[in-house]
């Protein structure tokens, strides 16, 4: 089992790591002023896709 299948599997981790991915989007545009509010988002949710937190997705156990 890898680190990735223990993060995706704790749901502590993978709600703490969503606080840190908003701030981070956050932080992100307002340093630049929302001019990239978009690609932001959209990296954002590649990110977080890569890491099994779908947020479009239901909750799994």
């Amino acid at each position: 089992m890898g680190i990735f299948d223990r993060f995706k599997s704790n749901r502590q981790l993978q709600d703490k790591a969503k606080d840190v991915s908003d701030a981070a989007e956050r932080k992100a545009n307002e340093r630049t002023g929302n001019k990239y509010e978009s690609q932001v988002d959209d990296a954002q949710q590649r990110i977080e896709g890569q890491l099994g937190m779908d947020r479009d997705r239901p909750d799994q156990p």
